[in-house]
């Protein structure tokens, strides 16, 4: 049974592999991706409830005995996010041929697609900080194929600024690994989180703790570090943008919740304090970006670094209530960020422009798309009953708890102004008088576009409408992440 947990790592790689062989036969590889993908989420929603009914999945895999060999654990915290992950991944595999040419397709679109799901899945399952920094990797070179899928000088700009800002934060990653293991002797998870408690030198630990936080703070986006962020993400196909808008940085999330709760919980009074700070930094100067611009493809971008923030504050607030409410977030954010960006690249398809300034009316002939937009917009900025209120209510909760009023204000303030980012869209964008189509050829394209869209969107409106049948088990993972020793004694058996 264990074996299960390496399931959504190979069979991706393996798919990707084959599809790399026969790109050129664009149909069939299209056809069988989206088979594949569909299926592979059966297989995730089943591996899924084993481990909600029978307990975590720990793989050592070679039969190497933890902490030996390299382990993979499919806990409720790391298979939610794998589900989310290929969720979002079958609504991008059947957007895609609406989105992309025909060259794009056939160039390793669908092998690059695979290998960053395996990647991300990877990320979130492994049980070792060294194989966190291999699947990072993973990740990133099927991102960087992804990014460059295309033509043009500003394109390939970002590419560059993209990759080289990510070489430098994997460069201290690994590093940062290797003065870590020089103290506790060892990169696998669940006995490093058994030996900083025997050691002395809190000071070390201390440090070494905020520089693995500089490196997912830079592939989470956290204030200061987004300022890489907005331009790169917008910068490909839209159904690019929408993966990694979903995911990538959400795995950066996941790694300062997993390493926060289970190894570096020593010093709460520093570091999880800095996190409330930051996050409230980071909420703020990122709606500060969405509120700058007319370009509709950036105002969606910066929107991802406020939901960075929001999620960094529950952490920081360290309770089960708040840990609680940064879990329902980041199922939220990773569902509705991968609607926004697929929704945003139809409406840029059928208005013929990015910039807001240009676009007028299109509700007239574009009302599924204007309506929603609509929804999408009430969802991310948290209005009551969807997820986002939800995830947010949780928080707020946690922040009254332990009397941080401040970060509460910021919080309210920096919802109400995406809101406002995004009824702008939608009032500028959709209502308005009715004008001729710029390009009626692409109407009906545009329309079949938002298929995909919707069933995400219905995903993510169901996550807030039955909110009472989720919480229970999200409950459950902050109560097993505050209680470490659980995790500790899955993986090393004792």
């Amino acid at each position: 049974m264990s074996n299960l947990a390496a399931l959504p790592i190979i069979l991706p790689l393996l798919a990707g592999i084959l599809a790399a062989f026969i790109h050129k036969k664009r149909t069939l590889v299209r056809i069988g991706s989206q088979i594949f993908t569909v299926a592979h989420l059966l297989l995730v929603i089943w591996i899924f409830l084993q481990v909600k009914n029978q307990g975590s999945l720990v793989l050592e895999t070679g039969d190497w005995a933890a902490p030996y060999g390299i382990i993979l654990v499919g806990d409720m915290l790391s298979m939610t996010l794998v589900l989310t992950t290929n969720i979002v991944a079958v609504a991008c595999v059947f957007f895609a041929p609406k989105s992309l040419s025909e060259q794009q397709e056939s160039f390793y679109f669908y092998t690059f697609f695979l290998m960053l799901i395996a990647g991300v899945s990877g990320a979130f399952l492994t049980g070792d900080l060294f194989n966190l920094f291999v699947f990072f990797e993973v990740l990133l070179m099927a991102s960087y194929g992804l990014i460059v899928l295309g033509n043009g000088k500003a394109q390939l700009r970002e590419s560059l600024k993209y990759v080289l800002i990510n070489l430098f934060s994997s460069m201290l990653f690994v590093t940062t690994i290797s003065f870590l293991y020089s103290v506790v002797g060892t990169v696998n998870m669940a006995q490093i989180a058994e030996r900083v408690q025997e050691v002395e030198q809190r000071g070390v630990l201390t440090t070494i703790a905020i520089m693995f936080f500089f490196v997912f703070a830079t592939k989470a986006a956290v204030f200061p570090l987004y300022y890489w962020l907005p331009r790169p993400y917008i910068s490909p196909n839209p159904v690019v943008s929408a993966l990694f808008g979903a995911l990538l940085t959400k795995v950066g999330i996941y790694s300062i919740l997993r390493t926060f709760t289970l190894i570096f919980n020593q010093d709460v009074e520093l570091t999880h304090t800095l996190f409330i700070y930051l996050a409230g930094l980071t909420m703020l100067f990122g709606v500060i970006g969405a509120l700058s611009t007319n370009n509709v493809k950036l105002v969606i971008a910066y929107n991802i670094i406020p939901a960075v923030g929001f999620m960094l504050m529950g952490i920081g607030l360290f309770s089960e209530v708040s840990i609680s409410g940064t879990i329902y977030y980041l199922v939220h954010d990773m569902i509705i960020k991968g609607v926004l960006f697929l929704l945003i690249g139809a409406i840029v398809y059928v208005a013929g422009t990015s910039d807001l300034r240009k676009m007028g009316g299109l509700i007239h002939h574009y009302p599924v798309l204007g309506w929603l937009f609509f929804v999408a917009s009430l969802v991310l900025a948290g209005i009551p009953p969807f997820s986002g209120f939800i995830g947010k209510l949780l928080l707020l909760r946690g922040s009254l708890a332990q009397e941080e009023i401040i970060i509460v204000i910021v919080a309210l303030v920096s919802s109400l102004l995406i809101l406002f980012s995004m009824i702008r869209i939608f009032i500028r964008g959709f209502w308005g008088e009715k004008t001729e189509l710029s390009y009626p050829e692409r109407k009906r394209k545009g329309n079949r576009m938002a298929w995909p869209v919707a069933g995400l969107l219905s995903l993510s409106i169901l996550l807030g409408m039955g909110a009472e049948w989720f919480y229970p088990s999200i409950q459950s993972i902050a109560e097993y992440l505050m209680n470490p020793e659980i995790y500790i004694d899955s993986v090393l058996k004792e």
